[in-house]
């Protein structure tokens, strides 16, 4: 139970770098303007939204650590299930890097359900 525990928890941590990974790709390759989001200047409500999605991950780790299973078990499905939507509304980026680096952190939430889902 504690090996499910500390995959998952590291499942959230990959998953995190993939997006800092693509964030800092956006950056150095010029593909982002400051203070837009989708072409379109970013309101403070946009930003805190970006900062609670960006969150999730960090805050999974967390509590995959602590929570008690069941509980653990569906909030980690529910968590990358939300997440796979929420990348998926956004297809197509520009960029050939940012659409390689969702399906990666596609198959990290994938993995994530599938760890759950198996954890008995």
């Amino acid at each position: 139970m504690e090996a499910v525990r500390i995959i998952l928890s590291g499942l959230w941590v990959a998953l995190m770098l993939t997006y800092l990974l693509g964030d800092v790709l956006r950056i150095f390759s010029g593909d982002y303007v400051a203070g837009e989001m989708a072409g379109q200047p970013a309101t403070q409500w946009m930003w805190l939204l970006a900062a609670i999605v960006l969150l999730i991950p960090i805050v999974m780790l967390f509590l995959t650590l602590i929570m008690k299973y069941p509980m653990n078990r569906w909030v980690n499905m529910l968590a990358a299930i939300f997440l796979i939507l929420f990348n998926l509304a956004g297809l197509p980026y520009p960029s050939l890097y940012d659409n390689f680096l969702i399906v990666v952190g596609f198959g990290f939430n994938a993995l994530t359900i599938w760890y759950a889902w198996r954890w008995v």
